[in-house]
């Protein structure tokens, strides 16, 4: 969840008060400093004649925890908060274990009872996140609400994926002129996003969920390029064991200087499967219709996808978590332009961290490869491109409910046809407030 074994080691400077540490404690003590927890409960499992010495139980059953051996680590914490009841770090070591347990019900209680005793912020923050993600389990047996409300600024170098120069060379053509519309034009825009969500369980395992959301986008002294996009997805959910599959279908609408741009009307398929309690497999199917109106009607497609990821937390500072996934596409445009009908290969890998219990940092970088089916007529060429983007996102907590996000995307497309190639970076900060 965060950096915590930094924050949990120095918390409340625990003190076993008229006992002296054994030397396997001593030692189990100093490799989860180092950070080394696999070494620390393998050390541990050599001396099970410790067991029921408090200073043993407590930094064996965080090394156990900490490891992924949480059934152990409960154990073991449970038997030294028999002896010491009022130490809070050994409490909220074992709500830790009772999380990663899923037994949410008595994690929340532990964590509840640190906060009676004002812990410092950090430890505040940290058990904010805990509690969030408890609350988020519980949709699997009852229902529950949310909303946020999220304004920010920025700046967009690209607002409308221009080309970088107005004189250029393309197929069969030689060298032309662009128009001003299409070149690279930048602005500063502002933002503003809505968005509600309900979750309802409706048997063992099953459940319904459904979404709104209302984005807008205004560029300084560019208003023709405005844009408001509204969505709605509604589906159903199903959890079996270490298996989540969730169906569901959505509506988009991106409206461009108040008019209409485009509607998307699509369904998927999502399959997720835990392998243990730090990877995870995913596969989705999709279909979407795209709809666009006025003059871009030439463009309406159906669009068919396939994808998998792939996702691994690491038991270490900053709880790292990798995400990998690769995905297929076919765009097939309806009214039988061949040139505009292209097949889509995606690739995407993130990773984010958790540095300090404010803080969440996470970068990514994705590929794009696209091949057209047919030739542009006037250029006789058929077109390819390459597209390249990173994108980091920075946010920190406030509060529980208020955080900050400052993010960035930096993205290229090339081209074997000038006029489609573009480069384009987006910063902005924003700020929201959740309501839970």
């Amino acid at each position: 969840m965060c950096a915590y074994r930094e924050i949990t080691l120095a918390f409340c400077g625990l003190v076993f008060a008229g006992t002296l540490l054994a030397a396997p404690a001593d030692d189990i003590k100093a490799l989860l400093e180092k950070g080394d927890s696999k070494a620390a409960y393998e050390l541990g499992r050599k001396h099970p004649e410790e067991l029921g010495n408090p200073a043993f139980d407590f930094y064996f059953g965080v090394a156990a925890i900490d490891s992924g051996r949480a059934g152990e680590g409960v154990l073991a914490l449970e038997r030294y908060l028999a002896n010491f009841p009022g130490n809070l770090q050994a409490r909220l070591e074992l709500a830790r274990g009772y999380f990663i347990l899923g037994e949410d019900l008595r994690a929340r209680e532990e964590f509840n009872q640190i906060l009676k005793a004002k812990p410092p912020a950090p430890v505040v923050a940290n058990i904010d996140r805990y509690l969030d993600a408890i609350r988020a389990r519980e949709s699997a047996y009852r229902t529950t609400a949310g909303a946020f409300i999220e304004i920010g600024a920025g700046y967009d170098s690209n607002i409308n994926g221009g080309v970088g120069s107005a004189n250029i060379i393309v197929p069969n053509l030689g060298l032309i002129t662009v128009a001003p519309g299409g070149v690279e034009t930048g602005s500063s825009f502002g933002q503003a996003t809505v968005g509600v969500n309900l979750v309802h369980p409706v048997a063992p395992g099953l459940a319904l969920f459904g979404s709104l959301g209302a984005d807008s986008r205004v560029y300084n002294n560019h208003d023709d390029f405005d844009q408001n996009n509204y969505g709605v997805l509604g589906g159903v959910s199903y959890l079996r064991e270490n298996d989540l599959f969730r169906a569901s279908a959505s509506y988009n609408t991106l409206d461009v200087d108040n008019d209409r741009f485009r509607n998307v009307t699509a369904a998927t398929g999502e399959w997720t499967r835990q392998l243990d309690e730090l990877q995870a497999l995913t596969g989705f199917v999709q279909y979407a219709d795209l709809d666009y109106k006025g003059v871009n009607d030439v463009r309406d497609s159906h669009l068919y996808g396939v994808g998998a990821g792939y996702r691994r937390a690491f038991v270490a500072p900053g709880a790292p978590l990798l995400s990998l996934s690769a995905s297929y596409a076919k765009e097939d445009n309806r009214k039988d332009f061949d040139e505009l009908s292209r097949d889509i290969w995606s690739a995407r890998a993130a990773v984010s961290v958790t540095p300090a219990p404010k803080w969440a940092l996470s970068l990514g970088a994705t590929y794009q490869y696209s091949a057209y089916d047919a030739e542009i007529p006037l250029l006789a060429t058929t077109r390819r491109d390459n597209y390249y983007a990173a994108d980091f996102i920075a946010s920190y907590a406030f509060t529980r409910n208020f955080s900050a996000r400052l993010e960035g995307l930096v993205s290229k497309n090339d081209s074997n046809i000038a006029l489609f190639e573009y480069r384009r970076d987006v910063g902005a900060l924003k700020f929201r407030y959740e309501f839970k």
